[in-house]
């Protein structure tokens, strides 16, 4: 099969043919129908990930269909449609995983990081971890569902019920959050890079009601900000944009360092969190929202074998929404 695998850090990924394995008991065997392009990706590329296994093939947000199953595999049959997220697997035993907390096992394993993605015609997942996608989804439009959409649900649960929800970084994940955020009847306030007058029409498309740079104050206080760029100074920036008692959650796998600040900023029991990963509970609740409220994943394009063009539109803030990438 063709597969775009990365060999070194800040290197091209190479196209190559790369023989097709066997699954596994608990595996299956999928013909990739799309796979998007995650900023996760970036950083694998970029090496700004530890203990990156090169080479490596990205991608972990994986549309496929079923065409070999190992023999314990129960829940899927040769023929279905299913996803691949990030978290690939967990070792079930560590401290994490005996109290219910699988997205931080000491051990885990990684779709398109520590076990080769979707960025190739065929890939093999655990199937254990892999989830159900909502019909009424393209396999194109299902893509960017499982990783922003996943882990843009875990930061959203994590920000709290208040009313007013800041969103830093308005890509792939935070335009899947504001229409969850708008459907649940919250409003919602998109910060874009400066100058950036289309990212932030773009926000107002998807139900901000209120744009503008991350270095400007929003016209009200928010009750939560969620950061989803990975600018370690926004943290500050967002403090002081929440109220007392407001939460800021850093949703990003990597992140510049974040610049000393003020007590001021946090005092009156503000707080800043992280999230980490996800966990199968997290896809099977997200792909349930998905099932009942039309979102309207906006995506761009590209063929496999231009991987390395549409990484290079992420890293520079080319695209509004998310890019799939189609074999």
């Amino acid at each position: 099969m063709l597969a775009l695998r990365a060999h070194a850090p800040r290197s091209p990924l190479i196209a190559e043919t790369v023989a097709v394995g066997e699954p596994g008991p608990h595996e299956v065997l999928i013909r990739v129908l799309a796979c998007g392009v995650c900023r996760t990706d970036l950083h694998v590329v970029e090496g700004e990930l530890p203990d990156i296994p090169y080479p490596v093939t990205p991608g972990h947000e994986i549309v496929g269909r079923i065409e070999r199953r190992g023999s314990a595999v129960e829940r899927f049959q040769v023929g279905d449609r299913i996803g691949i997220p990030w978290l690939a697997q967990t070792c079930g035993q560590c401290f994490y995983c005996r109290r219910g907390l699988e997205n931080l096992c000491e051990r885990a394993r990684f779709t398109g990081y520590t076990r080769d993605g979707g960025y190739a015609e065929q890939a093999i997942a655990d199937a254990r971890y892999c989830c159900v996608i909502p019909p009424r989804y393209t396999d194109v439009a299902a893509a960017p569902l499982l990783c922003a959409g996943l882990i843009g649900h875990r930061a959203y649960r994590a920000a709290g019920e208040g009313e007013n929800l800041g969103l830093y970084g308005f890509g792939a994940a935070a335009h899947l959050v504001a229409q969850v955020a708008r459907a649940e009847g919250r409003r919602v306030f998109a910060f874009t890079r400066a100058g950036d007058d289309a990212g932030q029409a773009f926000a107002r498309e998807c139900g901000a009601e209120w744009a503008g740079s991350s270095g400007q104050a929003p016209p009200e206080r928010l009750d939560a900000a969620i950061l989803f760029a990975p600018v370690g100074a926004l943290v500050p920036a967002a403090l002081e944009a929440v109220r007392k008692g407001g939460r800021v959650v850093c949703a990003g796998i990597h992140m510049s360092d974040i610049p000393a600040f003020a007590y001021r900023l946090l005092w009156g029991e503000r707080s800043v969190s992280s999230v980490a990963n996800l966990t199968r509970a997290d896809a099977a609740d997200f792909m349930r929202i998905a099932a009942a409220v039309s979102l309207s994943p906006r995506v761009e394009t590209f063929p496999l074998w231009q991987a390395n063009a549409a990484l290079q539109a992420l890293r520079d803030g080319r695209v509004r929404g998310a890019a799939v990438l189609v074999p």
